[in-house]
């Protein structure tokens, strides 16, 4: 059974930046670096609400025709409470080209009120400046003027948004950066690791704005022993 963080435990983790906990998790040499990351097609659309943190509810959608397979938006609704708050829609859109939104103030408005703190997608959203005033968060393809046919596919299963697989109940953390994925059997630990990091990082750093400096000063600092999980003075 999946192991859900507390809102303090959460806050913690979005007190950093995607990058400080992408450099966190590579102490624990869980994944290839290279991975558990959205590409970067998939923008924060208002980096000025600062990070987002939430569990992931899932779907796919098409906009370009009004035939085919349809889920009722109440099915959609009943998924996402399945998975604990603060939950994030990740939904990825069928088309391509994306032809039209599923994400503008009226789904913003539903999905605030079923404990969503923000939406992900490969898709596109609208209504930038009623989203932006409430407080809810997208991280998107692109932007797009309708919701032309817009329905729902599939819900409540593994989706590729931006070359990453979400699953439900995966935790994700959004910024001005990007969307990350963090692993849930380390969760509790990223922030420790993620400060691990700054406090190897932040000598350098602050060496290099300092005065004098010398190449013999930066290479002392830069060569220093790098961070492990668990720390080595356990």
């Amino acid at each position: 059974m999946a192991h859900y963080l507390s809102r303090t435990e959460l806050e913690k983790i979005s007190h950093w930046s995607t990058c400080s906990i992408s450099n966190g998790i590579e102490l624990f040499n869980i994944r290839p670096r290279n991975e558990g990351f959205m590409l970067p097609e998939v923008k924060c659309i208002f980096p000025e609400l600062g990070p987002v943190i939430g569990y992931a509810v899932t779907a796919m959608i098409s906009a370009d025709s009004p035939g085919g397979r349809r889920i009722e938006p109440a099915e959609w609704w009943e998924e996402i409470l399945k998975i604990p708050e603060p939950r994030i829609a990740v939904i990825h859109d069928l088309d391509r080209p994306v032809i039209g939104s599923f994400w503008g103030e009226v789904n913003a408005s539903i999905h605030k009120a079923l404990g969503c703190v923000g939406a992900v997608t490969d898709g596109s959203v609208r209504d930038l400046d009623e989203v932006r005033k409430a407080g809810f968060h997208f991280f998107s393809s692109c932007v797009s003027v309708s919701h032309a046919y817009v329905h729902l596919v599939e819900v409540g299963l593994p989706v590729k948004v931006g070359g990453l697989t979400v699953k439900p109940g995966d935790l994700i953390l959004g910024d001005q950066h990007g969307v990350l994925s963090i692993p849930n059997e380390i969760a509790k630990d990223v922030s420790p690791a993620a400060q691990l990091v700054e406090n190897w990082e932040r000598p350098v750093i602050d060496y290099c704005k300092s005065k004098p400096f010398s190449i013999e000063g930066l290479k002392e600092r830069y060569l220093s022993p790098r961070p492990t999980w668990p720390p080595r003075n356990r």
